[in-house]
């Protein structure tokens, strides 16, 4: 199997030189983004929810939850100061972003709807925001704490760049491919 997922031409990932800060920013999470999916492409629910290495209970759909409730709780609570809980947290559980990403299609399709629609979301916010705030201070609800927009951004950046590091991993377990 080759090991590139895309021809160069087909690639949906851009790599431009784009203008200013906040484009920059915006480049490189949606570049994440689209990587993330890539990475689940072709595969079943049950080969989705396959588990990494026990005890660990992440998986590639874990992966799609996981980010779908961070991008919420991010861009969404924090950002837009939504007072909506985070999926995914219930009954006590942290977790049940991987503990209950179940090989079913029913889950797969829910988690992939709940995720595409944060993102699109939170793209739409972030293309909105004039870059002359992206130093704005935004309280973080929970804690005496507050983050600037910048940072917010960034962590979002990071958070996928460790997954989808991840997501390299669980899917060369799966089928044995890599790249890209």
């Amino acid at each position: 199997m080759s090991d590139v997922w895309t021809t160069d031409e087909d690639d949906p990932r851009t790599y431009g030189n784009p203008e200013g800060e906040k484009a920059t920013y915006a480049e490189y999470l949606t570049n994440y983004r689209i990587t993330l999916r890539l990475k689940c492409d072709g595969l079943t629910p049950e080969q989705l929810a396959t588990r990494s290495v026990p005890p660990s209970t992440m998986s590639l759909l874990g992966l799609v939850r996981h980010l779908a409730a961070v991008e919420h709780y991010w861009f969404r609570v924090v950002a837009q100061g939504s007072p909506v809980p985070r999926p995914y947290r219930h009954d006590g559980d942290r977790d049940a972003d991987f503990n209950e990403a179940f090989g079913t299609q029913e889950c797969l399709d829910e988690a992939f709807a709940r995720w595409d629609a944060v993102t699109a979301e939170a793209a739409a916010w972030l293309d909105a925001l004039p870059e002359s705030e992206l130093a704005t201070q935004l309280p973080v609800p929970g804690v005496d704490d507050v983050v600037s927009v910048r940072d917010l951004v960034v962590h979002m950046i990071e958070e996928y760049a460790r997954h989808v590091g991840h997501a390299d991993l669980l899917r060369e377990c799966i089928d044995g491919r890599t790249g890209q």
